[in-house]
């Protein structure tokens, strides 16, 4: 047998899993697509009002993350990437000023996720680095820390 193909995790005891490393989601899988749909609906609604920060704030707000939700994480990107894509770039750093803290975080973690996701629905890459370079302007390089240090992807 080839030393290459052993799984010495098998024979670790202390081997670290990704379900240790943060709490899971309480929410089932079909319950966490249903509240995406719902945010999904409501974002849409605030759009439609002309009110980007609340639209914002409402699909930022408890994500989706953990095993068996990508359908729900996709429908919560898409929802993410169309606020992003309806803003004015005037309009941006007002938009990021009143998000929390988390909410900037959390934000953060959708812009890294659609630049990793290039030609992807209506994900534009220009909109996203427009994005990034404000929202570090606003929140400063922690932000960036932060997100690339948690283990909760969106």
């Amino acid at each position: 047998m080839s030393f290459r193909k052993i799984d010495i995790d098998a024979f670790d005891e202390d081997v670290l899993r990704e379900t240790e490393l943060y709490e899971p989601d309480p929410r089932d899988p079909a319950q966490v697509l249903a509240d995406a749909r719902q945010k999904q609906a409501t974002v849409r609604s605030a759009l439609s009002r002309g009110d980007i920060s609340g639209a914002l704030n409402t699909a930022l707000d408890y994500p989706p993350y953990g095993p068996n939700v990508d359908e729900a994480k996709n429908l919560t990107l898409q929802t993410v990437v169309s606020v992003l894509n309806s803003t004015k770039g005037t309009e941006i750093p007002n938009v990021l000023k009143s998000l929390s803290q988390d909410a900037q975080d959390t934000l953060m973690k959708y812009i890294y996720k659609g630049m990793g996701m290039p030609g992807w629905g209506d994900v534009s890459g220009s909109v996203l680095l427009a994005w990034h370079e404000k929202l570090t302007e606003v929140a400063g390089t922690g932000c960036i820390v932060r997100v690339m240090s948690d283990r909760r992807t969106v």
